[in-house]
């Protein structure tokens, strides 16, 4: 389900390279996470408040405005015929038109016959429920240090994260959730720390109460995700800021 969700989240990339100004560092292309109702949004597309979102609990797009809500099940859907409801939505809205092509490659290929399939619901309500810890973690770390700066989710990677100078120190922190790949098998939490335009070393960092330093083409902190609950999440993230702070 998670190459599946990968996946259908480029529609929602695909949307704000259509609909919005492009931004320097790619951010028009990022995602929210709602907690309340289990979705990743794009950003408004409009005064009208459209918005294209990715509904986990249904397993569904949702095209939003002030009119109401579209709503399109993906369970038994080709691609094709998400891209023919996407043309006509974004066309009725928007009275643009919606383009789907991305400047960067994903670990996965899509054709028109791809269709998708709701195999394991547990599966998928697992993995909502790993955005839902991440936002949360996310949001008290965003707290506890006045970071003051949001909480995206980045398509290409597909990660939760925050990029941000911490207030009263020459130190910015990369966090966030990341979905298994080289680096790890499991979802994992990750922080690096950045200083004098470069990655801080983490190989001579101290041990860590929780999670494990890597000093290898990623430097920094990483903690299996699958098993913890937020008070987890949130010490880490302490431990490892504290740490980087005083490298």
């Amino acid at each position: 389900m998670e190459k599946q969700m990968h996946l259908a989240a480029q529609y929602l990339a695909a949307a704000g390279i259509s609909f919005l100004e492009k931004q320097p560092d790619d951010s028009h292309t990022n995602l929210g996470f709602d907690k309340e109702n289990g979705s990743l949004c794009t950003h408004i597309l409009s005064d009208k408040g459209d918005q294209l979102c990715l509904d986990y609990e249904k397993f569904a797009l949702q095209w939003k405005s002030n009119k109401g809500t579209t709503t399109f099940e993906l369970d038994g859907a080709m691609h094709a015929e998400v891209l023919s409801w996407l043309t006509d939505t974004s066309k009725a809205h928007l009275n643009k038109t919606y383009h789907y092509g991305f400047h960067y490659d994903l670990p996965y290929t899509i054709d028109n016959s791809f269709t998708f399939e709701l195999l394991d619901s547990d599966q998928l309500n697992a993995l909502k429920n790993l955005r839902v810890l991440a936002q949360s973690v996310l949001e008290k770390i965003n707290q506890n240090y006045n970071l003051n700066t949001s909480i995206r989710v980045w398509p290409h990677h597909f990660d939760s994260g925050i990029y941000n100078a911490l207030p009263d120190s020459d130190v910015t922190i990369g966090l966030g959730l990341a979905i298994p790949d080289a680096i790890s098998d499991k979802h994992y939490l990750y922080i690096s720390g950045y200083k004098n335009g470069g990655t801080i070393d983490t190989s001579q960092l101290p041990k860590l109460p929780s999670g494990e330093w890597k000093s290898g083409d990623f430097k920094g902190a990483v903690l299996n995700a699958d098993t913890i609950v937020e008070s987890e999440g949130v010490a880490f993230f302490e431990e490892a800021i504290n740490v980087l702070k005083n490298s």
